[in-house]
């Protein structure tokens, strides 16, 4: 028996260890992230078209805001504005109109017609809108992204610059509900702290491609080359598998930081939070539930054992968690002022304290999309969504 208490103790040290070195490695890759990331030039312009294509489904709550953003936008004196309303039921086209007034770089249009089979809502619509464009550099943005008067100009240059298919400024994510607090900055994190992106940037291997489809710059020629958004009609994850192809292509895809320059909320509330994850973490991991339960067990090592044993263990363990607890929310607050692009507020330091609560909120949405999918049951904005099996 004792010898069995010896094993087991030794097995729980190993496994300590190896979760601490997790968090050390993640909080490592953030600074690094933190300190090298590329950013948005907030005094760039430019001197080509640029047309912005806004996909709108139930969206009169939040376009005015856009449109308001996009009118005061500068350095870009060739700007055209095109607003799809997805057949919405809240009054988007009367809303986006009224806030348009007579600018005449702005068009709405009005479509009832439900996507094609094996198309998702938002590929068809961002598809549609794309056929109406004929600038070089096209910019997708969500309805509810804000931006300051420098972000479009910013984003084109950035295109041109770099040489890239693709530009992808990553918005700062905003909370306004515990709910939104406790799921939402990993989504920045998730990559932050396991991809350094100055090598990311580097190169043409879809697999460490990253891209946000909330904000979108695409050089319109290499975008028409892959088949724009047709090459990932299906998708759950179109952002990300339309730098995919564009890398596969040949095109270089470029993620950068937004900083003040745009930011979002992107869910409001719980229940738009689980909604909104639900409807594609199942595809995480190449939609493999066998490797969803591995990045799952990792998890678990990295960021809850650490500051389990900081609070329950004592000597050398409970040093060994306290240090992995560290490492986590060290990691957490490289990755939220990466995004941010300015000062730290408390909220966001007790967001990155609450981080293994953050971890069991994840692994529950994911376990939640699983379900959903194998039920038949994924669907936002009252729209059944297409997947691959």
């Amino acid at each position: 028996m004792v010898a069995v208490g010896q094993a087991v103790a030794l097995s729980g040290r190993t496994a300590l260890r190896a979760g601490t070195a997790v968090a050390l490695t993640g909080a490592a890759v953030a600074v690094l992230n933190r300190f090298s990331m590329p950013r948005l030039d907030a005094k760039a312009s430019v001197a080509e078209h640029v047309t912005v294509c806004v996909p709108a489904r139930d969206e009169s709550d939040e376009l005015p805001a856009l449109i308001a953003d996009l009118r005061a936008q500068t350095g870009v004196p060739g700007l055209r504005v095109l607003i799809l309303d997805d057949g919405s039921t809240d009054g988007t086209a009367a809303a986006a109109r009224e806030a348009i007034a007579d600018d005449p770089r702005f068009e709405v249009i009005r479509s009832e017609a439900e996507p094609p089979p094996g198309w998702t809502g938002k590929a068809a619509a961002c598809a549609r809108l794309a056929e109406l464009a004929d600038a070089p550099i096209l910019v997708f943005l969500d309805a509810d992204v804000r931006l300051a008067p420098q972000a479009i100009a910013a984003a084109a240059r950035a295109v041109r610059d770099r040489h890239a298919g693709l530009i992808s400024p990553w918005p700062a994510q905003q909370s306004g509900t515990r709910a939104e607090a406790l799921v939402q900055p990993l989504l920045c994190w998730s990559w932050a702290s396991t991809l350094p992106i100055v090598l990311g940037n580097r190169g043409h291997r879809p697999s460490t491609a990253v891209a946000c489809g909330q904000f979108l710059a695409f050089d319109a020629a290499a975008y028409r080359a892959i088949g724009g958004h047709a090459a990932v009609a299906d998708s759950p994850t179109e952002d990300l598998d339309i730098a995919r192809a564009l890398r596969r292509a040949g095109y270089a895809t470029h993620l950068v930081a937004a900083g003040p320059l745009a930011r979002t909320r992107m869910y409001r509330g719980a229940e738009e939070v689980e909604g909104g994850y639900t409807r594609w973490l199942w595809s995480a991991y190449g939609g493999s539930r066998p490797a969803a339960a591995v990045v799952g067990i990792v998890l678990a090592l990295g960021y809850w054992l650490p500051p389990l044993a900081a609070l329950c263990g004592s000597g050398a363990t409970r040093r060994i968690g306290a240090l992995g607890y560290a490492a986590a929310v060290t990691g957490r607050l490289a990755a939220r002022s990466l995004e941010t692009g300015g000062p730290l507020r408390r909220a966001d330091v007790l967001a990155a304290a609450a981080h293994p609560f953050s971890i069991a909120a994840y692994q529950r949405l994911v376990l939640r999309s699983h379900r959903a999918r194998r039920a038949g049951a994924l669907r936002w904005k009252d729209r059944p969504l297409i997947e691959t099996r």
